[in-house]
């Protein structure tokens, strides 16, 4: 997992039984790479591929907005993705937009709810890797623990329970304001898309834990 890691757990998708799980879980860990760095061309040459299985009469809009996402990979170099990524994601000072979850929850990183945030994955037994240096409450290790609680091998934390709270608590309060933050910057066309792709993906995940 990308910022958090289960003792001697897999970071593959496991059987989990459902397709549609199977397809969440994998979103959610294509989220979390798209934020957590920026593509590299084997990742962008992937998505691209995928226009070949797309139905051209789906409406729904996430199909929609995945197409948006296979036209910016399939027109635009991994150079291209990785000076964009570099220059709004990356900064000594305060970047362009803020990928933490507390600077839009406190105003300021490193704050309450980071520490939540920490106290929730260590009931889960998950801990952050040594290899990764952003915070627990960067949206890429969030995207992460949501894709280990669909696809974890261990029911007792793999479950629909912990999922929708986990997300009610720690996602879902402010992936809009990140969201809006990617798309009020005009010169930012490559993440537009990631980030319209994300805005309708977690929708459709509120929607769904609200039915539970």
């Amino acid at each position: 997992m990308s910022e958090t890691a289960k003792e001697n757990s897999s970071t593959e998708v496991g059987d989990i039984g459902l397709p549609e799980d199977l397809a969440r879980a994998d979103l959610y860990g294509l989220i979390a790479r798209f934020f957590q760095m920026p593509p590299d061309q084997v990742l962008l040459d992937q998505i691209a591929a995928t226009a070949d299985q797309h139905d051209s009469a789906d409406e729904a809009p996430l199909a929609k907005l995945w197409m948006d996402l296979v036209e910016a990979a399939k027109n635009n170099s991994a150079k291209a993705w990785r000076e964009e990524f570099d220059l709004n994601f990356i900064s000594v000072g305060k970047p362009n937009v803020v990928l933490n979850g507390s600077y839009y929850l406190a105003g300021h990183l490193n704050e309450k709810p980071l520490v939540s945030i920490r106290k929730a994955l260590e009931e889960f037994g998950l801990e952050a890797a040594e290899e990764i240096t952003e915070t627990e409450d960067h949206i890429s290790a969030l995207c992460e623990v949501m894709r280990y609680l669909i696809a974890g091998d261990d029911v007792e934390i793999s479950n629909l329970t912990n999922q929708k709270v986990f997300f009610n608590s720690y996602v879902r309060p402010w992936y809009d304001n990140l969201c809006d933050a990617i798309e009020d910057i005009p010169e930012m066309h490559l993440y537009h898309p990631v980030a319209s792709l994300t805005r309708e993906f977690l929708a459709i995940e509120a929607q769904g834990f609200d039915m539970i």
